[in-house]
């Protein structure tokens, strides 16, 4: 199994590329954009504001869940439905940002997801 942590080599997003800033797109609609990322070695991801859809809330994506990086439009697909991502595991950005237990939560979470592949 490939690890949630990586981009897929199928996500055509560029190495190196800032992501800061694109839009995030889940399966069915916008979910906000990306506040920060990581390009960690087997530890990327993305943090995404999800602005007024849920207000005041932040979510953390494992890399692994990225389906397409569109540089042109600055776009991000998530191989995910809204609901799913509304659903994730709750995200505190002062505690859990380089927390192995939480990623090890986040790999339970997601690693069963049917829309990754």
């Amino acid at each position: 199994m490939t690890s949630l942590w990586i981009y897929r080599g199928t996500s055509g997003r560029p190495a190196g590329t800032d992501l800061t800033g694109f839009g995030v797109e889940a399966l069915d609609g916008a979910i906000g954009k990306v506040d920060k990322h990581s390009d960690e070695v087997d530890a990327s991801y993305l943090v995404v504001d999800t602005g007024p859809w849920i207000f005041g809330r932040h979510v953390l994506l494992p890399a692994g869940t990225v389906r397409r990086v569109d540089t042109a439009e600055r776009t991000i697909h998530i191989g995910l439905t809204k609901e799913q991502i509304k659903a994730s595991p709750a995200f505190d950005r002062n505690r859990h940002l380089g927390d192995v237990d939480y990623q090890r939560v986040l790999d339970g979470y997601y690693g069963g997801m049917t829309h990754r592949a």
